[in-house]
């Protein structure tokens, strides 16, 4: 199949990290009850705003994002302040000969932020985690969750289903794809958990794909987001952010996310090696094939969304969507 148009340039990025994962030995204490975890209070009324870092623990832009935060003494003008390392054991097997290893210890951290999941009888590290951090995360008005992914150009910034969450995204003025999505089909992630989808709620949050794992154009994306993030939530002044937001770029369209494709055995194979974001221009063209059946797409000008380089059986190997414009002009 020839009839994708690319998104962006095509992907050299190797598995090789260029990145050296930070020391962060030194936040482990925090100044709360819970390790990792450091919240400041500005005195001021104001949100309760977290940026979190490490939900899987290989993905270490975000780490280098919250490590610049903490060394230039980052602090809250009105609210509350949280930076959370989310899962430092996965984290601690970073090994950049293997680096996919380290992920998560028992299961992945960010499918676990619901209810009903964490009610289960079951022990492990990431559960145990996420138990420690829910009564911290519900009491949070603004979320930031970092990460990084297989391949693409190209920063990802997702918002849920709602108009809020759209909103929120856009307000960070800066040049991300804007991704509106109904959560991950194999579990909840900390940006869907409680009150963050709900329409009229002020809760709101945004999970950040800031480019490909272990490139160092990453990093300068998780700072530049995170100092974003912060001056749209008023947590900081507009002469903090300024020395680390680089240029911005005002979105005026997203896509909105309406099917996935998830095999259903290990024989599944895209038609072609697509790094996301290639907008395939006609309804019917084949994408991915199994088993003999191909999958096609459903509509014309349908968006590529985060393709899997390895696909496998009941995981989300690629989301489907569209492009949509936002009204009117944006008010900066």
């Amino acid at each position: 199949m020839s009839a994708a148009q690319d998104g962006g340039e095509t992907s050299t990025h190797s598995d090789t990290p260029e990145l050296t994962a930070p020391d962060i030995s030194p936040y482990r204490k925090g100044n709360s009850d819970i390790p990792y975890v450091t919240t400041w209070e500005s005195g001021q009324p104001g949100p309760h705003v977290m940026v979190c870092a490490l939900t899987h623990g290989n993905e270490i832009s975000g780490a280098i994002a919250l490590d610049h935060l903490f060394h230039n003494d980052i602090r809250p003008v009105p609210g509350r302040l949280s930076l959370v390392l989310a899962n430092p054991t996965a984290f601690g097997l970073f090994d950049p000969k293997n680096p996919y290893r380290s992920r998560f210890v028992d299961e992945d951290m960010n499918r676990l932020w619901n209810a009903q999941t964490l009610s289960q009888d079951i022990r492990n590290v990431e559960r145990l985690r996420v138990q420690a951090l829910r009564p911290l995360v519900d009491s949070v008005d603004l979320l930031l969750d970092l990460h990084s992914m297989q391949s693409g150009n190209r920063p990802l910034f997702l918002c849920g289903p709602s108009e809020k969450g759209r909103r929120l995204a856009r307000s960070l003025n800066m040049d991300a794809t804007i991704v509106a999505d109904m959560g991950h089909a194999n579990g909840t992630r900390m940006r869907d958990y409680g009150r963050f989808n709900t329409p009229g709620d002020s809760r709101n949050s945004l999970l950040a794909e800031c480019g490909p794992h272990w490139h160092p154009g990453t990093a300068k994306i998780a700072i530049q987001t995170t100092y974003r993030f912060l001056h749209a939530a008023g947590s900081i002044a507009s002469e903090t952010a300024a020395p680390h937001v680089g240029s911005g770029k005002v979105s005026d369209q997203w896509v909105e996310v309406t099917d996935r494709f998830i095999p259903k055995t290990e024989t599944a194979a895209f038609d072609e090696p697509f790094i996301g974001l290639e907008t395939i221009p006609t309804a019917g063209t084949t994408f991915a094939r199994e088993g003999g059946q191909d999958f096609t797409t459903p509509y014309d000008d349908c968006v590529l969304i985060m393709p899997a380089r390895h696909l496998a059986k009941g995981q989300t190997a690629v989301r489907l969507g569209r492009w949509r414009a936002f009204p009117g002009p944006h008010d900066a």
